[in-house]
């Protein structure tokens, strides 16, 4: 997770494709991606592209022709970036932008104000984080959507794990002609979110509003709670229902024969595997490791204790944990029920008009991610919803 300055690491910031790359690659380079401006609102509106060049590691910018260029310079403290902005499109209008391939990144879109961005020594990224004191980014509404474009195709998504600003749907058009999207919201969706967040006591502070009195975003509970206590209690109970039986965890589900045991002694819980060995242990979390699916959560990137872990996380923030046994629970209809939850997943997740979002860190354990692919793809797109 970014820390307070969040620099971004040389590491690839989106999804990353899992399968092999193909032999020859597949899909045009650059990758035509179309930003449609549906929001209804006369402001100027600025569009960037920045990631991770992945043949070289290095962090850079695209312009709008689809050239990537490494970052450059910085210092510490922080220096102000070189301003990279594309115009975007008005209202109802559309502008189509070029994506390289090999590149792992974000883009971003404000409206009404640029984004101010940072470079520390090495050309590293300081991405803006307006849920820190001083961000300079903090009346700026913006947003972002993640992407990887490689040699086994293209991975695109919205985030909510961080903030909801701008709602926007995204999709991609494979060689086949088929379009699949994600990611739009019900009538009224953003509104509803809103709403819904600051009639609960204990979630109305992450709800941010400009002194004109337009409501920014909304920050995931990681980010704006300045007490979570309340959720502590929901923990100790589900981390200690497995005092007295067993957690089955089922990490992939292609997989069904790959099973791990976990049951708690004390703070701790211990997995072992069908043999009977240890492979992985957990100290109880924290409400804010949950959130941030971090700290006694982490996740390494391996095939035991990162699975399992990931899990873990998306049973607790869903709060299916203690109640079902065996998980992950892939039935929407079991999620969220209990009080206190995770009510920011909860009212993100009902007002997206399929039911998809990446509300915490790990909402893709079951699928519930609103995450488009194609291995051939021929063109992108993201829309901006309605204000």
């Amino acid at each position: 997770m970014r820390r307070k300055l969040a620099v971004l690491a040389a590491s690839v910031i989106a999804l990353i494709a899992t399968a092999a790359a193909p032999a020859q690659a597949v899909g045009p380079s650059p990758l035509p991606l179309t930003v449609t401006n549906n929001t209804g609102r006369g402001d100027a509106v600025y569009l960037y592209v920045l990631g991770t060049n992945l043949a070289t590691g290095r962090l850079g910018y695209v312009n709008a022709g689809g050239t990537f260029t490494a970052w450059t310079g910085g210092s510490v403290p922080p220096t102000a970036a070189p301003d990279v902005s594309i115009a975007g499109p008005a209202n109802g209008g559309s502008r189509t932008l070029q994506i390289p391939r090999g590149i792992s990144g974000r883009v971003y879109f404000s409206l009404g104000k640029k984004i101010n961005f940072y470079l520390v020594t090495g050309g590293a990224l300081v991405q803006p984080a307006p849920w820190a004191a001083g961000d300079t980014n903090r009346d700026t509404l913006f947003d972002w959507s993640e992407f990887t474009y490689n040699d086994a195709g293209l991975w695109l998504n919205s985030s909510q794990v961080d903030m909801l600003g701008l709602i926007h749907k995204v999709q991609v058009t494979g060689a086949n002609g088929v379009t699949t999207s994600t990611g739009a919201p019900v009538a009224n969706g953003r509104q509803n979110i809103i709403n819904g967040i600051k009639a609960l006591p204990n979630f109305a502070s992450l709800v941010q509003t400009r002194s004109d009195g337009t409501v920014l975003r909304v920050l995931a509970p990681g980010k704006g709670l300045a007490s979570s206590a309340f959720f502590e209690p929901y923990i100790t109970s589900a981390w200690n229902t497995y005092a007295s039986k067993t957690l089955t965890v089922v990490p992939f589900a292609d997989q069904p024969g790959v099973k791990y045991f976990g049951r708690t002694s004390g703070t701790v819980m211990t997995f072992t595997n069908t043999s009977g060995a240890t492979v992985a242990t957990f100290n109880k979390p924290t409400p804010q490791n949950v959130w941030e699916c971090a700290g006694n959560l982490f996740a390494p990137n391996d095939n035991v204790v990162g699975p399992i872990a990931r899990t873990l996380c998306a049973a607790l923030n869903r709060t299916t944990l203690g109640a079902i046994a065996t998980q992950p629970s892939t039935d929407a209809s079991k999620f969220y029920v209990t009080t206190p939850t995770n009510q920011y997943a909860k009212i993100v997740h009902q007002n997206m008009a399929d039911g998809k979002a990446y509300a915490f860190p790990f909402d893709d354990v079951g699928g519930f991610e609103s995450l488009v692919s194609s291995n051939d793809p021929r063109s992108a797109g993201l829309t901006l919803s309605p204000l």
